[in-house]
């Protein structure tokens, strides 16, 4: 299994409008693109976020280095544009890809809606 991992630092006064934007349209809008599995938003609580800001890491799961390559090449570019184009330098994000080596069945649950 694969994560990938985009984290996105976000100035504190619109990171309310960027959760509800993320949950209500573009994370649908990486899933509707049937590249993964599930997903997971998670906040950043340490080490602390530079002031005026708050970070979040949107995890996606998906099957293999090979989806995921092709979601990066034919599907992220033009939701990356619509999220710069709302957001720009309000919302910096990196990416990261990691490769699941063991997963422990009690931290498995269903995603919080």
């Amino acid at each position: 299994m694969i994560l990938y991992n985009v984290t996105v630092m976000v100035e504190a006064d619109v990171a309310s409008d960027w959760v509800e934007w993320m949950r209500m349209h573009h994370i649908p809008e990486v899933m509707n693109s049937g590249y993964f599995v599930s997903h997971r938003l998670c906040r950043l609580l340490q080490p602390e976020p530079e002031v005026n800001t708050v970070t979040y890491a949107v995890q996606y799961f998906c099957t293999s280095q090979d989806k995921l390559t092709e979601y990066i090449v034919k599907v992220a570019p033009a939701l990356r544009d619509q999220h710069n184009h709302r957001y720009g330098h309000r919302a910096q994000a990196f990416r990261t890809v990691l490769e699941i080596i063991s997963d422990d069945p009690a931290l498995i649950r269903e995603p919080l809606g």
